[in-house]
């Protein structure tokens, strides 16, 4: 618990990036109490009494908000602490401390962190919300703030405990990251699509309140029902979901100390190496340095599972909006253009993404251009195959095949999807050789990139605004047929949207090419910089 607190200190007196970000989650902890407190005050005198109907209402809310939240935090743990913070167990082989010893200690040091104290801090800003209920419920209500962390945290350690002992291999730790990431998106979008599937005239409580009843049997959501249970006098279910938690608690502890005992057991263990017979994908392209670098990145691109789940978001946003669509088919048509945006999207920090693998380019004298032209090459190629592929699906569900008029609002929504990925493909070429920040390890997807908090934050909503301000003389267009009233020409959306696009796409490759044979040396060392963060 103390080395937590040091080692936080010393980032704060070390980098002034760091502090600045930490005063920033500071204010934005401040702002969330602040809110829940009030969000507390001013509902807790509108709630009746317990068997009321609003305080059924109430449990119900309470119940399914805090299953939701603790398996968003979850999943946000594995995404952004995983294996690259400084508590992580490997990190303390050398020292011989016991394995009982150890586990405690992170979890209690865990328990204390900013996070957690925060965490405690804004649900007990909810605690008034229970008032009608009399000192009981606030009483019951605050016990059960404390209880909800420690299960949020201990499923936490033993989820991720589980991933980085369970998935050693780089493809396990790709589908892991696919899944992780999907997931996440997903259930984002379930609040919208069980309300966009409620038909409002004929709306009931009763599904809401039955699964909150199945959750609050769960580690998920027993620590939510308990203030419940207590304000009703029912000693034995509240017991009975007591234990759970308990329970809970000892299963993660020993499923933590499992997974230290297996990481010794598999430590050093050797990994299959992939072999290929001949070039590989060298041979499939061009006998030209381009062509070399575009080999060199699709051969990462399959290994690399950081970049795969950009790869599924384009076939999630179908299904997704497939659902909340209702039969109108231009909202499932519209995330068509979402396509391009999540194709090209970390090509921003391809640089960064590259690494190390980067030197060879400066060592050989590979010019700038040479570089961007086989970057672009293997994204513009892979875009609109894909692109394609999706118009395809899309006209399966929606049957707008069957009409001349369906097929060109197809054909112009897949225009501007490549529009919007071809302009931040190009931006891409230019902001990649300037704006840079760090990325996680190929080796570790899961860790947090250090250092550069703010860069990290920023420059990605540049990449993302820019290339959506590109687009714009294909806004205008659209903006000039709404106005004047000839809505019925939208079909030629589609050939202004390619030729922006395509526009865009050279003159950022050959802008891109110059800034990077300027800045070679100067990336070069960015780039040392960061991997040395990865270890």
């Amino acid at each position: 618990m103390r080395l937590r607190w040091a080692l936080m200190r010393a980032t704060m007196r070390k980098s002034t990036m760091m502090l600045v970000s930490y005063i920033i989650g500071a204010i934005f902890g401040v702002g969330a109490l602040v809110g829940s407190v009030a969000l507390g005050l001013m509902l807790g005198p509108l709630i009746d009494g317990p068997g009321g109907m609003i305080w059924q209402i109430l449990r119900m809310v309470m119940v399914l908000g805090g299953t939701f939240t603790t398996v968003i935090v979850i999943i946000m743990q594995i995404m952004y602490f995983g294996q690259g913070t400084a508590m992580n167990p490997h990190r303390f082989e050398l020292y011989g401390i016991d394995d009982r010893t150890l586990t405690s200690g992170l979890f209690l040091s865990g328990l204390t962190g900013m996070g957690a104290i925060w965490g405690i801090l804004i649900l007990l800003g909810l605690v008034p919300i229970y008032q009608s209920a009399g000192t009981v419920g606030i009483v019951a209500g605050a016990i059960a703030v404390p209880l909800a962390v420690i299960t949020i945290l201990a499923l936490s350690k033993l989820v991720i405990s589980l991933l980085s002992t369970l998935t050693s291999s780089s493809s396990g730790k790709s589908t892991i990251t696919v899944i992780t990431i999907l997931l996440f998106v997903v259930l984002c979008q379930v609040p919208g699509m069980v309300m966009n599937s409620q038909d409002m005239e004929h709306f009931s409580f009763k599904p809401f309140v039955m699964v909150a009843d199945v959750f609050s049997w769960t580690p998920l959501g027993a620590a939510f029902q308990l203030p419940f249970d207590v304000v009703a006098g029912s000693w034995g279910p509240a017991a009975l979901r007591l234990l759970i938690l308990v329970a809970t608690w000892a299963v993660c502890y020993l499923g933590c100390l499992w997974c230290l005992k297996k990481d010794r057991t598999i430590a050093g263990a050797a990994t299959r190496v992939a072999a290929t017979k001949g070039i590989g994908l060298f041979s499939m392209m061009p006998d030209s340095p381009s062509g070399a670098i575009s080999a060199r990145m699709l051969t990462y691109l399959r290994r690399d599972p950081r970049q795969a789940p950009m790869l599924f978001m384009p076939l999630l946003f179908i299904v997704i909006f497939t659902i909340e669509s209702r039969g109108m088919n231009v909202m499932i048509w519209q995330s068509i253009i979402w396509s391009g945006f999540f194709l090209v999207l970390l090509e921003g920090n391809g640089l960064s993404y590259d690494g190390r693998g980067f030197t060879m380019e400066v060592i050989s004298g590979v010019r700038g251009v040479d570089d961007r032209l086989g970057r672009v090459r293997v994204y513009a190629i892979m875009t609109v195959a894909y692109i394609a592929v999706l118009m395809v699906i899309v006209y399966v569900i929606t049957g707008d095949w069957r009409s001349m008029g369906g097929l060109a609002t197809g054909l112009v929504f897949g225009c501007l999807s490549l529009c919007l990925g071809f302009c931040g493909l190009g931006l891409a070429e230019v902001v990649s050789c300037v704006f840079m920040y760090p990325v996680p390890s190929i080796s570790h997807p899961f860790s947090s990139p250090q250092g550069r908090v703010g860069a990290q934050m920023l420059f990605p909503f540049l990449h993302m605004f820019g290339m959506i301000l590109l687009m714009l003389p294909t806004g205008i267009v659209a903006l000039v047929l709404g106005l004047t009233g000839n809505w019925d020409l939208y079909w030629l959306l589609a050939p202004v949207a390619l030729v922006n696009g395509a526009a865009v796409l050279a003159i950022g490759t050959w802008l891109g090419g110059k800034l990077l044979e300027a800045r070679m040396p100067r990336i070069l060392a960015t780039l040392d910089s960061f991997a040395s963060l990865q270890q």
